[in-house]
C-alpha cells in the first residue's frame, strides 16, 4: 500500500502507516549509509539529543558539502532523510546512546571537543584557533545539551556572535557557520 491509496483509512491508520514507511525508508537509507566515506576534512559534528524530524536530515546536507569526516548522533531517533537531499548516503553516521561514548572515541582518536552554546561567555567562534581534529557538539533545539559542561572539563565552549536580540540562531545554521569558520581556517 502506498501513501496515494490512504484515502480510505483513518487519520489515525494514516499516521500509523505514514509512520511505517518513513521507517522502511529510514532503515533502508541507513543501510545505505554504511558504504559513506569520510568526507575529506577532519573536523565531526556530533548532534546530541536533536529533534529528529527537523534539523538532522539539514545539518546532513550541509555536512556533506563542507566536507565533514563524519557525524555522531546522541540518542537520535529515526528521522525522513529525505531533507538531506543524498547526503545521509554520503556522511558516515555514527550512532550512540550517550555522549560518553561518541566522547570518549573521539577523544582517543585525538580530537578537541568544542561544545556550541549561546552563552557569551565562552569563546567567541571567530577568536578561536581550531584543531585540525575538532569536533563540534551541537544540543536540542528547545533543551540545549542532555549533559553539564562543568563535567566535561576537557570540552572547550565556543559561540557564535550575533547583534540582534535572538537569543540563539537554528541549530542547523549554526552547524554551518561552524563548518564555514574551520574551512576559513583550514583551506
Amino acid at each position: 500500500m502506498e501513501p496515494d491509496s490512504l484515502e480510505h483509512l483513518s487519520t489515525r491508520q494514516k499516521r500509523k502507516r505514514r509512520q511505517e514507511i518513513l521507517l522502511r525508508n529510514y532503515t533502508k537509507q541507513r543501510q545505505r549509509n554504511l558504504l559513506a566515506r569520510p568526507g575529506i576534512h577532519d573536523f565531526v559534528l556530533v548532534l546530541d539529543h536533536l529533534k529528529a524530524s527537523f534539523n538532522v536530515p539539514k545539518i546532513f546536507r550541509s555536512a556533506e558539502a563542507f566536507g565533514a569526516r563524519e557525524i555522531h548522533l546522541v540518542n537520535i531517533g529515526p528521522f525522513d532523510p529525505a531533507p538531506a537531499k543524498g547526503a545521509f548516503r554520503k556522511v558516515p553516521a555514527r550512532f550512540h546512546d550517550d555522549l560518553a561514548a561518541a566522547f570518549n572515541g573521539l577523544l582517543e582518536q585525538g580530537y578537541t571537543l568544542f561544545a556550541l552554546t549561546p552563552e557569551r561567555h565562552s569563546q567567541a567562534l571567530p577568536a578561536a584557533t581550531l584543531p585540525k581534529r575538532s569536533a563540534f557538539i551541537l544540543g536540542h533545539e528547545e533543551h540545549g545539551f542532555s549533559f553539564d559542561l562543568n563535567d566535561w572539563p576537557q570540552m572547550q565552549t565556543l559561540h557564535i556572535p550575533q547583534v540582534g536580540e535572538v537569543e540563539s540562531l537554528n541549530v542547523s545554521i549554526a552547524a554551518s557557520i561552524v563548518m564555514y569558520e574551520y574551512l576559513c581556517q583550514h583551506s
